[in-house]
């Protein structure tokens, strides 16, 4: 099943950890996604919740 991109047109990128405090991918993911294969897609978005760990509160 092909993954969809998480994006939400927010794009503003912390600092600290360089992820889309929306989306949760770096720049360079968000850059690369449409080139991406469907597996690189899910893992990304499997690891959102370990990412999100990691913004500051």
């Amino acid at each position: 099943m092909s993954a969809g991109s998480p994006c939400v047109e927010i794009c503003k990128f912390d600092g600290k950890t360089g992820f889309c405090i929306a989306c949760l991918r770096t720049r360079e993911e968000c850059r690369d996604w449409k080139k991406m294969k469907d597996s690189r897609r899910h893992q990304i978005l499997q690891d959102r919740r370990r990412r999100e760990s990691r913004l500051p509160k």
